[in-house]
């Protein structure tokens, strides 16, 4: 609004010209001001592309999203190609494209983290170090914890992979030193979690604020507000999945009375736990424009109850200021759920799981063999070397390493988003 219609609304006139502002000849510089509860109502409109090509990171959220929508596509289409035409020996695209996705949002957090660092006030770095100290603690505490409690089936998989690793080094004339592997192996780990940690949480903290407004700006809407609140809890079901007392042995051995019930089997448990990962990533995904939209309103309705008098000029710059965030609060929103969804796209062709829509593939072998290549003319010498390095891979990283560990990466961002976001809901509920 302009300062005329400012001025009218709070029932002020507005001199016209420095003459009017001159008092005992001297000029009244001071700024105008309108009382806070005026009736101003402000008129939204639409963000469009060509308004947001100037803001910051707006490119980077741009082309992030496009990729992952892309990679989505690719492993659509691969898994419905490998469900016809079931190949051997060619290489699985989809697979490629989702570990991209998954180092793209790591990257993209990493890049607004690094916003953070470099801001002249210090509260929001010491905010990233506090959390990513707690969560390698946390992470620590995961990793030590029995399969019969967290079933990631991680110690297994290091098991195998030390196995066929110490058997093809071995053969080389090398040796091998297992406790050192492990450990090795578990310390990045842990940096990784802790990294990614202190990542996601400015966007739990956000995602809780967010959650607030949206509640309350969906005040007449029950079904909305029913949306709302799974999408904010999604995280505590995916956590809890995990945990075997509660989950896998609840349902496969499910007290009925005297006697225990079998409702569904391993492979079906494991199925039921991948669709509703991503049924929980479409929820939020769903209603990601009421979260949105939550984060531009508010924003200006702050300001005007900070104070009782509010100065004018300052209004319209105010405004545009939280339009500014759009770009930053879009990745920070959209990256947790395409990090999950494309860990567990990875979870179950890595981890050799089904959809449920045809039969589980039968696992590969957990020895890895290596036999010297074939000696013949340079071209089939090299197609040999290529063969012979894919089978030792193949063989060392078996499907029963990668379900533990896209297992365990896919838990690890539910709780990161959980932790941060019902920290975020007491802070913005309570303390704010």
């Amino acid at each position: 609004p302009s300062d005329e219609e400012l001025c009218a609304l709070a029932g002020k006139q507005r001199p016209k010209s420095k003459r009017d502002r001159r008092v005992n000849g001297v000029t009244d510089d001071k700024p105008l001001t309108v009382p806070r509860d005026i009736d101003l109502h402000l008129d939204t409109s639409p963000i469009t592309a060509v308004d947001a090509l100037v803001l910051r990171y707006f490119l980077d959220y741009q082309w992030f999203v496009d990729f992952a929508v892309y990679a989505t596509a690719v492993y659509i289409f691969t898994e419905g190609y490998y469900c016809l035409v079931d190949p051997q020996k060619e290489m699985n695209i989809g697979v490629l494209w989702c570990l991209l996705t998954v180092a793209f949002s790591i990257k993209v957090f990493f890049t607004v983290m690094r916003h953070y660092f470099r801001s002249e006030e210090g509260g929001e770095r010491s905010v990233c170090l506090t959390f990513a100290f707690f969560f390698l603690l946390l992470a620590m505490v995961a990793l030590i914890i029995r399969e019969d409690y967290l079933e990631f089936g991680l110690e297994p998989g290091l098991a195998g992979v030390s196995t066929n690793l110490e058997s093809v080094l071995k053969q080389r004339g090398w040796e091998w030193t297992l406790p050192l592997a492990k450990l090795a192996f578990k310390l990045g780990l842990v940096a990784l979690c802790s990294f990614l940690g202190a990542c996601l949480t400015f966007p739990g903290l956000r995602l809780a604020q967010m959650h607030l407004d949206a509640l309350r700006m969906a005040a007449d809407k029950p079904l909305t507000q029913v949306l709302l609140h799974a999408s904010f809890l999604a995280p505590i079901l995916v956590v809890m999945m995990w945990i075997k007392p509660i989950s896998r042995d609840f349902l496969l051995h499910a007290p009925m009375g005297k006697q225990r019930v079998q409702i569904m089997s391993d492979s079906a448990y494991n199925t039921a736990r991948l669709w509703t990962i991503v049924g929980l990533c479409l929820l939020r995904l769903a209603v990601t424009r009421h979260h949105l939209q939550a984060e531009r309103v508010p924003g200006w309705e702050l300001g005007f109850r900070q104070s009782r008098w509010v100065p004018a000029h300052p209004r319209c710059p105010q405004v545009t200021r939280i339009y500014c965030y759009v770009s930053v609060v879009s990745l920070q929103y959209l990256g947790p759920i395409i990090l999950t969804l494309h860990c567990t796209l990875l979870l179950k062709t890595l981890g050799h799981h089904s959809w449920g829509l045809y039969p589980e593939p039968p696992p590969l072998p957990l020895a890895a063999t290596a036999s010297p290549p074939p000696s013949g003319e340079d071209g089939e010498d090299v197609r040999a070397a290529v063969e012979q390095i894919t089978g030792i891979l193949g063989g060392i990283f078996t499907p029963l390493f990668f379900r533990g560990l896209f297992a365990f990466l896919t838990w690890w961002v539910a709780v990161c988003q959980l932790v941060t976001s019902l920290f975020g809901f007491y802070f913005h509920q309570y303390l704010s």
